[in-house]
């Protein structure tokens, strides 16, 4: 979620605002990606948001939910002081939108001993419903296969979470199948849907942020 950002978290914090692209070689260079909506470094101010997806049960969102994980908020933390919360295996990036607002959170992780990486997503609850989803997952996607020598991403979701869904196909991801029972959340055990993109698959040009997902 490996080289996919350089330097301390210091210098990261000192950059935080400003926006970036990767290059070919995986060279950082700051340009604005989208006049909307950019990529960057977790900020200290982001850290309450994000600890709160994991103890408190109105935030996260329908799907996101599966109880208290205190332990896990702890993790936010540490690892956001350790190295920014962008590690040689995973990472996770904040999703700003153009007037500086603070839309959500896209990270990646391994998938197992593949190689391969596995992408998700968290929008803040004032911006669901108006595409950041989709577009916030579009740009992950080119940065991880411009930073990293992946060949497959995937991704999955519960089966009745069709705006994530529709978020992932208008990307490029493709449906690759339905696992029954592979999710227990609310007292019920979930079928999940799973879809994955490899690197010489065709992209999505970049989504309207009024449209759903």
């Amino acid at each position: 979620m490996d080289s996919a950002v350089s330097g301390s978290p210091g210098s990261w914090l000192a950059t935080a605002r400003r926006r970036f692209v990767a290059s070919a070689d995986g060279a950082m260079k700051t340009e604005v990606v989208q006049d909307r909506m950019t990529l960057r470094p977790v900020q200290e101010s982001e850290l309450a948001d994000l600890v709160r997806i994991h103890t408190d049960p109105t935030w996260p969102g329908e799907y996101q939910w599966f109880g208290f994980r205190v332990a896990k908020a702890r993790e936010i933390e540490r690892r956001w002081a350790e190295d920014g919360l962008i590690g040689a295996a995973d990472g996770t990036l904040s999703v700003e939108l153009e007037d500086g607002s603070f839309a959500g959170v896209v990270n990646w992780r391994p998938a197992g001993e593949t190689g391969n990486l596995e992408i998700g997503i968290w929008v803040h609850p004032e911006h669901r419903g108006r595409g950041v989803g989709t577009e916030a997952q579009r740009q992950l996607v080119n940065y991880l296969f411009a930073t990293k020598p992946v060949h497959r991403l995937q991704a999955g979701t519960e089966i009745d979470n069709v705006a994530e869904q529709r978020a992932l196909e208008r990307v490029g991801f493709q449906r690759e199948g339905v696992a029954r029972g592979y999710g227990f959340r609310d007292g019920q055990w979930r079928d999940g849907v799973f879809y994955g993109l490899l690197r010489n698959d065709p992209r999505a040009r970049p989504a309207p942020l009024d449209a759903s997902g």
